[in-house]
């Protein structure tokens, strides 16, 4: 019997990361490993000298080299982003089917589809690999109807900026 489960937390604004943080930090207070994978953020600082005190029970994984948002990049420093982030997706398979941890978020990943670095197809066969026992949360702005039926729980968060 599957004990893991996969959640979706999206919509346009602020809170989606938040909420993602909230159930690592629950997890990481029940014994149980979490990593963080951060796609399209870049290597900014924002708040990220706290989260590294969680470590070693939250560990957090970045893979882009740029210190900018994708979004501020131009097309040429995209298409070498992209080659980093697909390192990202390839590290996350690979912790999905292994087990390395009892939770893992792939914070932004429906930005990868929205922004057309992958494909849906691509996604769900991510989030096929996930080991039953393993929890999965994946966030971004745009849902990504194809992989509802993937999904255990899906919260679409409204910000009232």
């Amino acid at each position: 019997m599957a004990t893991g489960s996969v959640q979706v937390y999206y919509g346009a604004g602020r809170g989606k990361s938040t909420a993602a943080l909230g159930r690592a930090i629950l997890a990481a207070s029940a014994g149980k490993t979490v990593f963080i994978i951060q796609f399209l953020k870049g290597k900014t600082n924002e708040g990220m000298e706290f989260l590294k005190r969680l470590e070693p029970e939250i560990k957090i994984f970045r893979f882009e080299k740029s210190k900018e948002y994708f979004n501020d990049l131009s097309e040429a420093e995209q298409l070498e982003e992209v080659k980093n982030i697909k390192n990202g997706i390839n590290f996350a398979k690979k912790v999905l089917s292994t087990g390395e941890c009892d939770l893992l978020i792939l914070d932004e990943v429906l930005g990868l589809v929205d922004q057309g670095v992958i494909e849906s197809e691509e996604l769900k066969n991510l989030i096929s690999v996930r080991l039953e026992d393993m929890d999965l949360i994946l966030t971004g702005r745009v849902f990504c109807n194809e992989i509802h039926p993937y999904a255990d729980e899906i919260f679409h968060l409204i910000s009232e900026d």
